[in-house]
């Protein structure tokens, strides 16, 4: 009992350890454009490609990549204020959604016609549209991926994000946008939210804080389309089944980390809790996603990915092209340039 507990220590000490170094490293000069959370999935699969992941270990690793990552993301919701989304009003929420559904379904169809995995393509368009490597592991277990697929659909959209934010930051000159248009592009348009600070940042201050209501508009879309794509898997399931099961309410598959988000949200816009504490809070949500985004990288084979990555990557890539376009283009439309 004593050695099973040592072992599972030690599946949690190595997330943890790689989750420090991610945290360092996403403090300097040019690492931090990546940020943390994709920094520490690409040093899981280093570890794992260098080092190795001992058997012993797994436990824990995958304590950190499951449990570990739905208290983190129920802690994130500590980041949004419900009252900020309001007050950005009606044009930007309808931006939100409409780059959401689009890419959502663009992103998935062209992962279909690349024929890359049915939960693979829903990850990859999942991540694309709303919040990056963060939706991926929340979508995950409502659509029942396993970790390699989890895995692979997390660092796609990673370092899909650390690209168009690198491009975002050598276009912005030149794309005619005043720093709030060009805040709402960002925001409306890239993957995690530390890719939307980092482009954000030419744009100044103003640029940054609304950039991040936006991105946190689509955050807060994350909540329907994952109770959506957790009814609809449950559907597809009962349907290929050979005895025919009549639908009930304890058959939908629930978020309920997803919801705790949402009422650490609620706590968050009424105020009760101190700023400074808040933030303290935000700083550990984020830790504990990093280890459990250093877990996922642990579990990744190379091999694997550049069987499956690759397609998924392609497909992701030419939605998020699109998404800009779109998102540029929603910007003019509504007169936010």
């Amino acid at each position: 009992m004593k050695q099973k507990g040592q072992e599972f220590v030690q599946g949690i000490s190595i997330t943890f350890v790689l989750a420090v170094v991610a945290k360092y490293l996403g403090s300097l000069p040019f690492l931090s454009i990546m940020g943390q959370l994709v920094i520490a999935i690409l040093l899981g699969m280093l570890y794992r490609g260098v080092i190795g992941v001992p058997q012993q270990a797994i436990k824990g690793i995958s304590f950190s990549s499951k449990t570990l990552l739905r208290y983190g993301i129920i802690l994130l919701g500590m980041r949004l204020n419900l009252v900020d989304i309001v007050h950005a009003g009606p044009k930007v929420l309808a931006i939100a959604i409409i780059n959401i559904v689009f890419t959502i379904f663009v992103v998935y169809g062209i992962a279909k016609l690349f024929k890359v995995e049915n939960r693979l393509g829903i990850l990859t368009a999942c991540g694309t549209a709303i919040c990056g490597a963060a939706a991926v592991v929340a979508i995950s277990p409502q659509i029942k991926a396993n970790d390699n697929e989890t895995a692979i659909g997390a660092a796609t959209v990673a370092i899909l994000g650390t690209i168009f934010t690198l491009l975002y930051t050598i276009l912005y000159p030149i794309l005619g946008l005043t720093a709030k248009g060009y805040g709402i592009f960002s925001g409306a348009t890239l993957h995690e939210i530390a890719h939307v600070i980092a482009a954000a940042a030419p744009g100044g201050k103003d640029a940054v804080d609304l950039a991040v209501i936006v991105k946190l508009t689509r955050v807060a879309l994350l909540v329907p389309v994952a109770i959506v794509l957790g009814v609809w898997t449950n559907r597809t399931e009962r349907k290929k089944n050979t005895v025919v099961q009549k639908a009930n309410w304890r058959s939908i598959p629930i978020p309920w980390f997803i919801l705790g988000f949402l009422v650490m949200s609620g706590i968050n816009t009424l105020g009760i809790v101190p700023t400074e504490f808040t933030n303290q809070i935000i700083l550990l949500a984020y830790f504990l996603i990093a280890m459990a985004m250093a877990g996922l990288g642990l579990n990744v084979d190379l091999a694997t990915f550049r069987r499956l990555g690759m397609k998924s990557f392609a497909a992701g890539f030419i939605g998020s092209v699109l998404l800009s376009i779109l998102g540029y283009l929603l910007i003019d439309l509504f007169g936010l340039k």
